[in-house]
């Protein structure tokens, strides 16, 4: 007659790991069923009565003496039980080694995969410094650009402006009594707000880009 136990409880009546159980039924060494999605060990009344003690099953070992026999009993059962164990324990090592194979192989890929990702960041993030340095540079040199372009301007702007002595000059007007008319001009110009004229240190400069016609004529 069958019974149906589980594979903690089998593994636990024979002493053996439940990896050992799983591996002797992936062999078909045991018969298993699947009852209402549970995993269950087909065991017969004789697998079952093997497992326990026997008390009659006897080996008698006769040793002729000289003058006396002795008998000694030895159980067969411990010897078979042993036996078993044994050999449970040689597939809970090899479902073992199994285990530790497909871990190393796992650890492996992780590893390559992790190397992977590593060298990828690297290159990230060398072309990203090489991008930042590159926008670092082309900013120092706009604004020593913009530095110099304004130490131009600034040094164009004081040259736009002369003085009275630059002024006749640039105009050829060499006569004193011309020159004292103008003057006179010009100051009245200045007076009335001209931006082609702008006082100094209380004296008069002129821009020399700008045409002066309309105070010359």
């Amino acid at each position: 007659m069958e019974k149906l136990m589980k594979p903690a409880e089998y593994a636990q009546e024979l002493g053996i790991s439940r990896q050992a159980v799983y591996a002797k039924i992936k062999r078909g060494i045991l018969t298993a069923k699947n009852v209402d999605g549970k995993l269950y060990i087909v065991v017969d009344n004789e697998s079952g009565q093997e497992t326990a003690p026997r008390e009659e099953e006897t080996t008698v070992i006769t040793k002729k003496p000289i003058s006396t026999q002795t008998n000694i009993s030895v159980p067969l059962t411990d010897a078979k039980d042993y036996k078993a164990l044994l050999k449970a324990k040689d597939e809970t090592i090899s479902v073992l080694k199994g285990t530790v194979k497909d871990l190393k192989k796992s650890n492996k890929q992780i590893s390559t995969t992790l190397k992977g990702e590593i060298d990828l960041l690297k290159e990230a993030f060398y072309e990203m410094r090489t991008l930042y340095v590159h926008q670092l540079e082309q900013k120092q040199s706009q604004e020593a650009i913009e530095v110099i372009s304004e130490e131009e301007s600034m040094d164009a702007e004081e040259e736009r402006w002369i003085g009275l002595k630059k002024f006749f000059k640039q105009h050829k007007i060499t006569k004193e009594k011309e020159q004292a008319k103008i003057i006179k001009r010009l100051k009245k110009a200045y007076r009335a707000g001209d931006e082609r004229i702008m006082g100094m240190e209380d004296k008069l400069k002129f821009n020399a880009n700008k045409s002066y016609k309309d105070i010359l004529k």
